[in-house]
């Protein structure tokens, strides 16, 4: 037999092929590294929304994909900079994407990981539902931002005017949201996980969720044109990473925790708390909902005050998503 010698009816390996042997292997296992891909995805802080690409890329999702992916930490005011420049090679956050798209910038939203804001509508311990905080003040972290839109809509959703029903009062962090809660200052605030948390332990009441009520995307992945059109195997192959650390993160409850814990530097009790919050939200498949992106188009026309039409297609190209959702067996409704 090639690569073998006979001695007394033994088959010897020979010593050569050994040798040549090793050296393919570490040939190939050299040639596999350097074949992978580079790229950098950025991400604005280590918090749970934006938990999709660290977790593919600790749990072997992203490698898996034939990518040495970098995660960067990068503030959202020069992320925009670094894509057109090709510092980097991918965004996460929606809305972001969504304002520069509408501003002129040629990028798109690829995929959605995060469907909709994780914000819970906390209550002192006398009100127990949304309908009796008519008439009274809610604690919010600025006017205009996110915690002010989520207040809005479900406010709506419950039947209560928010210009005239409610009254908001511009706190800011979520520390001072929850202190002013504790102190009697407002009826209620809106508040993320795992602050939600905090005041459940106080006594407080969680008496609406922001995701079982609206849809409004948080975080994705956003892609300039000239990737689109040069590179879309590529990007292919990171929405189907995210849709696999997803998965992950809603079907394996522990493995998810254990990462949060070391990635967030909490406890397991918060981790905890944080993963129960959260693991409904996670998109399974990277569908980026039409009426969200919708809302979060309106909100970007009044914070680039744009008065011009705006299509679902002008900021976000779905093709690419359908090929990865096909390929990974995914049957859309």
């Amino acid at each position: 037999m090639l690569g073998k010698i006979t001695h007394k009816g033994q088959s010897l390996r020979c010593p050569v092929t050994q040798i040549l042997g090793a050296l393919f292997s570490t040939l190939f296992l050299y040639v596999s590294v350097q074949a992978a891909d580079k790229i950098r995805i950025a991400i604005p802080n280590p918090a749970p929304p934006y938990l999709t690409f660290p977790l593919a890329q600790k749990k072997g999702f992203l490698e898996d994909e034939g990518f040495a992916a970098e995660i960067l930490l990068m503030r959202p005011t020069v992320q925009i900079p670094a894509l057109n420049n090709g510092d980097i090679d991918y965004l996460t956050t929606i809305p972001q994407g969504v304002r520069t798209a509408i501003a002129g910038f040629p990028l798109k939203v690829m995929a959605c990981y995060l469907p909709s804001a994780a914000l819970m509508l906390v209550s002192r311990p006398e009100i127990k539902s949304v309908k009796e905080l008519k008439g009274k003040t809610i604690a919010i972290s600025s006017i205009g931002g996110a915690t002010f839109f989520a207040l809005q809509l479900i406010a709506k959703h419950f039947g209560l005017d928010p210009e005239k029903d409610i009254k908001v009062l511009a706190v800011g962090s979520n520390d001072a949201r929850l202190a002013a809660l504790k102190q009697g200052l407002v009826a209620a605030t809106i508040a993320p996980p795992p602050w939600d948390f905090h005041a459940r332990k106080l006594g407080f009441h969680v008496i609406a969720k922001s995701h079982e009520i609206f849809s409004y995307p948080q975080v994705g992945l956003i892609a300039n044109e000239k990737k689109i059109r040069q590179r879309p195997e590529e990007i292919k192959r990171v929405i189907r990473a995210g849709i696999k650390a997803n998965r992950y993160a809603r079907s394996n409850r522990e493995g998810t925790i254990q990462f949060l814990i070391e990635w967030l530097k909490i406890d397991r009790e918060f981790a905890t708390a944080t993963y129960e919050a959260f693991a409904p939200v996670y998109s399974e498949d990277g569908t980026l909902p039409e009426d969200g992106l919708r809302l979060v188009i309106e909100e970007a026309k009044k914070a680039t005050k744009v008065d011009r039409q705006v299509s679902v297609s002008d900021v976000a190209d779905l093709a690419i998503l359908r090929e990865a959702q096909r390929e990974l067996g995914i049957k859309l409704k």
